[in-house]
């Protein structure tokens, strides 16, 4: 059998960490695993994590580490048998270490995106609500504006997009995520990689991927 393949996927707000992540998924064969979107599925579950991440989230507090973690790691669980990529997990270092202590991993990718290419993105970013999809007026605008593709129910955008609110992100996600970085970096199993488009990125990262992974290079069809 095969020796399963285990990654993270690290990267700021508007990195384009969710377009990446989902190619390396197609293009590789691995259970793709958002962090953000359990955490979207977890509100309504009757479940003890799924509530008390409810309260955090209505109080416009940060979800603490045991209650994502709680959400995350069932869901490895059930991938024992899979190689997987995790996005948007771990965060800090209190969920990498965990994560460390139940699995060893393979490879970590850190995207280093420049702040005014991620205060665009961000900015022409919106959102609908219920199911976490993400619409970019440039470069995937929604068929009706102002509205979703599937409900017809409108989009919004998140106060959290807008410029002040920014930079004040960007700071926090920096100082929780070195830590992070600096323990795959010193496990030798870091690669960062730099630009301001995704499309100039992914094959250095498809590359990557296929050495690690012994394959040809995937020819997966640019997405913006």
């Amino acid at each position: 059998m095969a020796k399963l393949f285990r990654a993270a996927i690290l990267g700021p707000p508007g990195s384009g960490k969710g377009t990446i992540s989902k190619r390396i998924a197609q293009s590789f064969g691995l259970q793709y695993v958002s962090s953000g979107d359990h955490l979207r599925q977890g509100l309504p579950a009757n479940t003890e994590a799924g509530l008390q991440m409810k309260t955090y989230i209505e109080r416009g507090l940060s979800v603490p580490d045991h209650v994502v973690t709680g959400l995350v790691l069932p869901k490895l669980e059930q991938l024992s048998s899979h190689s997987w990529l995790l996005d948007g997990f771990p965060r800090t270092l209190t969920q990498a270490q965990v994560l460390n202590n139940l699995y060893q991993l393979d490879l970590v990718i850190s995207l280093n995106i420049p702040y005014e290419t991620l205060k665009d993105r961000l900015s022409d970013r919106w959102i609908h609500p219920a199911s976490g999809r993400v619409y970019n007026m440039s470069f995937n605008p929604p068929r009706v504006q102002g509205k979703d593709d599937i409900t017809g129910e409108p989009l919004i955008q998140h106060d959290d997009d807008k410029p002040d609110a920014l930079m004040s992100r960007l700071r926090q996600y920096k100082e929780v995520a070195k830590p992070v970085i600096d323990l795959y970096k010193a496990k030798g199993i870091l690669h960062s990689f730099s630009g301001t488009e995704t499309n100039r990125i992914w094959p250095y990262i498809n590359s990557l991927l296929s050495t690690k992974l012994n394959r040809q290079p995937s020819d997966a069809q640019q997405m913006p």
